[in-house]
């Protein structure tokens, strides 16, 4: 079934660890399409996981600006790093020694080792649980760790002895493309249908059973577009926490109205132009921030060294505005 009905991805076609690595990391937080066009960007520019050991931060963001979840590429550049110094420059064939790099748990490592390697560790994610619950009848909860370990070991034991990174494979694209997780599953076309519990019994709808995630925290910001001689005004964001390290439009905690705004530059002495823009939000995985903007053009740039004023080339070529900005970044870039 798989070596019928498998997608092409450049990842697939080029069989490199250092390709398999890259592309696993980018698919944990990101869907196959709107990965491919980041992924060969990436490679271009960093072929090579020296390339990625010792590219520049601001590079590494800039290339991944747009894909959310920065740690994942900051992870990758420690990696490298790592592979550099104690594995001359190669990913390990090494369950182990995969497992022990930043960013690689026991899913990432399994599909490196199978899949690069051809080695019998098997790649367990959300497609993969969905499929073995749906096909066992497993009512265990599969968001919590200890079922996914207990799968981990299950799918250890019958793992074919030979093209294993094809089987790994296989289970994940019948998650991805037949044993959906939202919808009605194509349980028609699906190759494990004559051994599904859940399909013989009429009750995929039942699986895979996940508790209920905890409701988002909602955070209040406001988003101030400082604009003065052709450039906007730029923040950098602490080194640790949410889009650690990365660069932001100055921002307020909570709702500010337009009269205290307008206030702030008056008391201030700060000749400036105000207008209110649309609010906007953006949902992370465990907050929604809901921000509400105004865009303040100066007559002189803010002397203050919390600041950088960038132009429109610096937005595109060298600053990584995250996409939490989206909407006020488009707003810029007709204004610059």
């Amino acid at each position: 079934w798989y070596d019928a009905n498998a997608r092409s991805m450049p990842w697939r076609e080029h069989h490199d660890p250092y390709w398999t690595w890259v592309s696993e990391i980018m698919l944990q937080q990101t869907r196959v399409e709107a990965a491919t066009g980041y992924f060969l960007r990436f490679m271009g520019a960093l072929p090579t996981i020296s390339d990625l050991a010792a590219v520049p931060d601001d590079e590494l963001m800039k290339l991944w600006e747009g894909l959310g979840y920065y740690s994942r590429a900051r992870n990758l550049k420690k990696a490298a790093q790592i592979v550099c110094e104690q594995y001359g420059g190669a990913l390990p064939a090494d369950y182990d020694a995969l497992l022990s790099l930043p960013g690689i748990g026991s899913y990432t490592a399994g599909a490196i080792a199978s899949i690069a390697f051809g080695l019998p560790y098997p790649a367990v994610d959300g497609n993969v649980l969905r499929v073995v619950s749906r096909v066992t009848g497993c009512a265990a909860d599969i968001a919590e760790s200890a079922v996914k370990q207990a799968w981990e070991t299950e799918l250890t034991a019958i793992l074919p002895a030979e093209r294993v990174g094809d089987f790994t494979q296989s289970l994940m694209e019948t998650g991805a493309l037949v044993c959906l997780p939202n919808g009605v599953p194509q349980c028609s076309v699906c190759p494990l249908s004559k051994v599904c519990r859940a399909f013989l019994d009429n009750r995929t709808n039942e699986f895979p059973v996940k508790a209920p995630k905890k409701a988002r925290r909602i955070e209040e910001y406001t988003v101030f577009l400082l604009l003065a001689n052709g450039r906007a005004a730029l923040h950098k964001r602490p080194e640790s926490g949410l889009l650690a390290g990365l660069w932001e439009l100055p921002m307020h905690s909570g709702h500010i109205e337009a009269e205290m705004v307008s206030a702030w530059f008056k008391q201030h002495g700060i000749s400036a132009k105000i207008s209110k823009c649309k609010p906007a939000k953006h949902i992370f995985s465990h907050i929604e921030w809901r921000m509400q903007g105004y865009l303040v053009t100066l007559e002189a740039q803010l002397k203050t060294p919390e600041l950088i004023w960038a132009a429109r080339s610096e937005l595109d070529s060298l600053y990584t505005l995250p996409s939490a900005f989206k909407a006020y970044r488009k707003l810029l870039e007709q204004l610059l």
